[in-house]
């Protein structure tokens, strides 16, 4: 059954893989499979039934607080792009006129400010809408999504609110603050490396769209809201260990309250309404495959990578980790870690927590933000991105050897 389990796992990536070639929608392919290794096991249980239920509740409760937050974060993500809030903000800090190189570097640097201030998911649904206002052919589309992604994952390495590995790793006492802002500069490092690849061969000028109409009162007291359920969120989990989700849902329900206020008297559109625009394909496609991890779990699998310690030098097994976090998502992978007891020194936890918060990006579904760009943007597919992991991987290398050099 294992045997069985673990192929229909590997079809699922496959079947994502082969998309554009099959027409199958991935959400359609994850959910199936993802739902039917979890009834297999159900009905040929390993150990007891118990105990599969005890695998499948811990599972969807972190599904559970996932989509919740996804939810939040799109549903105001949603409301500031139909208004143009995003859009008009950043042009309005841009000149009308920019280099694509010129404007590659300023994407990167703002992806690398936005998940380090927020998080990865709502720092991906504003880079992405950003993008897609922009209007780039497909080969510039896909190769300005790809720096997003790994800048995006770049960034909140060197935060403990920025990656729940980075925070996981603090908490057990393998690093300090102190020592996670040496991060900092690999992280800029391995971004603009990959920007400068990317870049090869564009000499284009591009000109950005001003947007001329005032911003509505209301509507700006609605991006502060936003900007304060981040602040707030980050606040309230350093300071009080209140779960993200849970405060990101109290602040949707501040904004909902807010808009009714003030929009009590006009005929607009109801705001929850909102909550309709969100793509549910990205958040099945999510359910689909974090049930597939959670399999992954279930049958231990993430155990096998922890020989990789027993056959290498730490720092290679760091790397190693790393690209693996690719395939396998780095929260479970990072537990088995910190759970094995393996010996490490602070240089060697700081290059694993790059390494599990950067080395998602290798692979388009290796991480969230991956994930969402995959499920916004039709030109990108698994195959697409898959043309720049040479790139990827000189970059992902270039950031972790700068670990390796100031720790």
């Amino acid at each position: 059954m294992h045997v069985l389990i673990l192929s229909l796992i590997g079809l699922a990536f496959i079947l994502i893989i082969v998309e554009d070639l099959i027409h199958l929608n991935k959400a359609k392919s994850t959910l199936f499979l993802g739902t039917l290794v979890w009834i297999l096991a159900f009905v040929f249980p390993e150990h007891s039934v118990e105990h599969i239920k005890e695998g499948l509740n811990e599972n969807l409760l972190d599904i559970a607080t996932l989509w919740l937050f996804l939810m939040a974060a799109m549903t105001f993500v949603a409301y500031l792009n139909q208004q143009g809030l995003i859009t008009q903000l950043v042009y309005r800090l841009l000149p009308s006129k920019l280099k694509l190189r010129s404007l590659m570097i300023l994407m990167a640097l703002l992806a690398i400010l936005f998940s380090s201030l927020a998080d990865n998911i709502t720092a991906s649904l504003i880079m992405l809408s950003l993008l897609t206002s922009l209007n780039l052919d497909k080969k510039l589309t896909l190769k300005f999504a790809t720096l997003i992604v790994f800048a995006v994952n770049s960034g909140g390495v060197s935060l403990i609110t920025g990656d729940v590995t980075t925070l996981m790793i603090f908490l057990e006492g393998k690093v300090s603050i102190t020592d996670l802002f040496m991060l900092v500069l690999p992280a800029i490092s391995g971004v603009m490396v990959l920007a400068l690849c990317l870049m090869w061969g564009i000499n284009e000028e591009v000109t950005l769209p001003k947007f001329k109409r005032p911003i509505a009162a209301g509507d700006k007291l609605i991006a502060f809201l936003f900007l304060l359920t981040i602040s707030g969120t980050l606040f309230m989990s350093v300071a009080f260990s209140v779960p993200p989700v849970l405060t990101f849902l109290f602040g949707l329900s501040v904004m909902f309250l807010t808009h009714r206020v003030i929009y009590r008297s006009e005929e607009k559109p109801n705001v929850l309404e909102y909550v309709r625009e969100i793509e549910f394909d990205t958040l099945l496609f999510f359910l689909g495959v974090l049930l597939l991890v959670g399999m992954l779990k279930e049958l231990s699998v993430l155990e096998f990578l922890l020989q990789l310690y027993d056959v290498m030098p730490t720092y290679m097994a760091n790397y190693v980790v790393g690209i693996l976090s690719a395939l396998v998502d780095n929260v479970p992978l990072t537990a088995a870690i910190l759970k094995s007891g393996i010996e490490m020194d602070t240089a060697e936890w700081l290059g694993l927590t790059y390494a599990v918060g950067v080395g998602g990006s290798i692979l388009i579904i290796g991480s969230a933000a991956g994930v969402i760009a995959l499920s916004k943007l039709e030109s990108l597919s698994f195959i697409t991105y898959l043309r720049f992991i040479h790139w990827l991987l000189v970059a992902y290398t270039v950031g972790y050897a700068a670990v390796m050099l100031i720790a």
